[in-house]
């Protein structure tokens, strides 16, 4: 739970800038691609931080506490500093790429520490640290929201640096390795190429791309909908921020769910029914806009299936990878994940701006369909008899 913790307090950082579009839009007449590049920027940064550690087997060759506290230091300089030096979106982007690359040496190793405290209830404990991991992105919505919106962006983003620096106190000083973490793995690059050409790693981990490919737009753009619709009905912009606040926030309640029901269902069933639930989601709710009550209640649904799964498909990799390299996985498998959300980050407003929202986000359904067909054909694989003690 102290992990967990430090995870959630550590990614607030991630959405510090996305939540604030709108103040940004103000002071630096951001337009429509420097608002997707205040997210974009940041999963780039995670990409080639993620892909370095990956082929430096950095995971698994360094003690995975002490990653994460160098990262979630990193992690809190760069964003602490736009506030203090970035005077327009150029500056910012720039350290917005740094703070995602600092980020990569936080998630993929904390999900490796879970696997070392863990074993039949592996899908929960992976399950609560991601959902930390939802609230932690979601807490910028509710800063921005409980400051009134316009115009303490500086506040909150110190804010978000503020709680990154004691996740990395937390993790340098308390946090620990668990008793079935394999011994320190020598070096071997080609481990970053493992869960591509072994056939269940990969599955598995096709399965976490088409999530991947949903995920972040949602996380980034949704808001973004709620904002418009309740304005074009005369409602709060405050109360649209709550709601994008309890949209993502739901997430740490329904990762935790799922892990529980992954480790005595299956992970490939309650992967299959999340993606289909988040999918129907996709293909209905920008045609919602005109009716912001239930578009609403369609985005916290979307919200809670949305990432419901996200902790098992990394639960599988660290059951179906080689064992003394699970960090290398886990950290291939989110930098290829991550690299794909910048297509449907970018793709999201030009859709909306053109043939409207509901277009827009339907075309996320296509990620949960190319997951679940996946997740379905590990299941039928000998190999799937190893996640979660026998439940495929």
């Amino acid at each position: 739970m102290l992990l967990a913790g430090a995870e959630l307090l550590a990614m607030g950082v991630w959405f510090s800038a996305s939540a604030l579009v709108p103040q940004l839009e103000v002071e630096w007449n951001l337009n429509a691609s420097g608002a997707a590049w205040m997210t974009m920027s940041v999963q780039l940064g995670f990409v080639v931080g993620a892909v370095l550690s990956a082929f430096g087997n950095l995971p698994d060759r360094w003690p995975a506490p002490r990653v994460i506290a160098v990262g979630a230091l990193g992690a809190a300089v760069s964003n602490g500093l736009i506030p203090l030096v970035a005077s327009a979106a150029g500056g910012a982007i720039g350290l917005r790429f740094l703070t995602g690359a600092f980020l990569a040496l936080v998630y993929p190793p904390g999900m490796k520490i879970v696997a070392s405290w863990t074993r039949l209830d592996r899908g929960l404990w992976i399950g609560v640290l991601v959902g930390a991991l939802a609230v932690g992105s979601a807490a910028p919505h509710l800063l921005n929201a409980v400051g009134g919106g316009l115009p303490p962006w500086r506040s909150v983003m110190w804010a978000t640096s503020a709680c990154s620096v004691v996740a990395a106190i937390l993790c340098f000083g308390f946090v620990r390795m668990g008793p079935h973490v394999a011994r320190s793995a020598p070096f071997d690059w080609t481990q970053a190429l493992a869960g591509l050409t072994h056939r269940p790693t990969r599955l598995a981990n096709f399965g976490y791309f088409g999530h991947m490919w949903e995920l972040y737009a949602v996380w980034a753009w949704v808001p973004v909908l709620l904002l418009e619709s309740y304005a074009a009905a005369g409602w709060s912009p405050g109360a649209a921020r709550l709601a994008a606040f309890f949209m993502m926030a739901s997430g740490g309640i329904s990762c935790a769910l799922a892990g529980r029901w992954a480790d005595r269902w299956g992970r490939t069933r309650v992967t299959s029914a999340a993606m289909v639930l988040s999918g129907a989601c996709a293909l209905v709710a920008g045609f919602l806009f005109a009716a912001p009550g239930l578009l609403t209640a369609v985005a916290m649904v979307w919200g809670f299936a949305v990432i419901a799964d996200s902790a098992q498909f990394s639960a599988a990799v660290s059951e179906l990878a080689d064992r003394r390299y699970v960090g290398t996985a886990l950290t291939v498998q989110t930098s290829i994940g991550f690299l794909l959300t910048l297509v449907t980050l970018r793709l999201t407003p030009v859709l909306a701006e053109g043939p409207g929202w509901g277009i827009a986000l339907a075309v996320l359904a296509l990620g949960p369909l190319f997951g679940t067909a996946s997740m379905l054909r590990l299941r039928r694989l000998p190999a799937a008899a190893r996640m979660a003690g026998g439940n495929r």
